[in-house]
């Protein structure tokens, strides 16, 4: 596929139009999700103007679109069906942002052709082109994702590696934007990341207010961060383990502020450090220092959206020592600093 520029982009234009390009079998909350996201911050930007004025009757912020090849009714996983319009309806209507939304995938996903060769067509001229879990094969279909990094729902990941290996597949991350040729490729993991994804749109197009105000609407958290993990650092070191050190895994979670060196925790499971460290590699795939490390930030990412406990308490209580130790996690981790994280998960009831 040809490098993309910013050439025929419509940067300017008040109303963003967002499309989204649905296959058959759509799996129906990768674009509800979204489209809700977008309605809420269309309602706030014209209750606020932050969007932009408009015109009487008109959208201040965003006019979505629901399109497929063949156009009207559209079966969807799993099995409300809705009305589309014709993708080559929009042949000549500027688009702002594509987001193709996923479909049941498995070892014999076959997709459809004539929604990759317009997705082929249509990208170069579209600023902002977005997948919603397994959406991201058919984006890398059209060759939109070579070169790039990308994600999707932690299941199919190894598939869509397999298939198509010009594209860096990462299992973990919530949403990544991936910024080359001076344009953003946007892919999230499955079904309520895209809702994560939306918001990140609409925080970029309208400002963090807006899309603040738009995921209180939903009562969801705003936002999670991309870098975020699809995963429980406490459950997928179980999963990965197979049971072999779910007493030790519990044992972590429950003395985060002690000493969890390779040391200790060899002598918690009755090893010499040399066997401990080899076997847990061997059966969890990561070392102990990154299960330890994994397991203090989502118990600080817990505290901070929960409570309204201080920096220091938490960082003590979660193994980081000092403020200073959990800054540097927070923003290495998720790009964000502690507090920036809670003002966008705290619970109302954090206290």
């Amino acid at each position: 596929m040809k490098s993309h520029s910013n050439e025929g982009f419509d940067m300017t234009s008040e109303v963003r139009h967002v499309v989204f390009a649905v296959a058959p079998d759509l799996v129906l909350l990768d674009a509800a999700g979204p489209l809700e996201a977008f309605w809420r911050a269309e309602l706030t930007a014209r209750a606020t103007g932050l969007g932009g004025p408009g015109k009487a009757g008109e959208p201040a912020a965003y006019r979505t679109t629901v399109a497929s090849i063949d156009g009207g009714a559209l079966d969807t996983y799993p099995g409300l069906p809705i009305l589309t319009e014709r993708l080559d309806a929009l042949d000549d209507v500027p688009i702002d942002t594509l987001i193709v939304p996923g479909i049941p995938a498995d070892e014999g996903l076959v997709m459809q052709p004539e929604l990759v060769d317009w997705i082929v067509r249509r990208a170069p001229q579209i600023r902002r082109v977005c997948s919603v879990c397994t959406g991201a094969f058919y984006l890398a279909a059209a060759g939109v994702l070579d070169g790039r990094r990308a994600t999707t729902h932690w299941r199919s990941a190894g598939l869509l590696a397999r298939r198509y290996p010009a594209v860096r597949v990462e299992a973990d991350p919530i949403f990544i934007r991936d910024m080359r040729d001076g344009r953003a490729v946007w892919t999230s993991a499955g079904v309520t990341a895209g809702i994560d994804l939306a918001l990140a749109l609409i925080e970029e197009d309208l400002g963090h207010d807006v899309a603040m105000q738009a995921a209180r609407r939903l009562v969801v958290f705003m936002k999670r961060p991309g870098g975020q993990s699809q995963f429980s650092a406490a459950l997928n070191a179980q999963a990965s383990a197979g049971g072999a050190f779910d007493a030790l895994h519990s044992w972590m979670a429950a003395n985060l502020q002690d000493d969890l060196s390779v040391e200790r925790l060899a002598e918690e499971a009755s090893m010499s450090p040399r066997t401990f460290a080899r076997r847990y590699v061997d059966e969890v795939g990561r070392t102990p220092a990154k299960t330890v490390a994994a397991l203090r930030l989502e118990a600080a990412s817990r505290a901070l959206a929960q409570s309204a406990r201080p920096l220091k308490r938490i960082a003590l209580e979660c193994g980081f020592g000092s403020e200073q130790n959990l800054r540097r996690a927070f923003v290495r981790r998720f790009g964000v600093l502690p507090l920036d994280y809670r003002e966008r998960f705290a619970s109302p009831r954090a206290g």
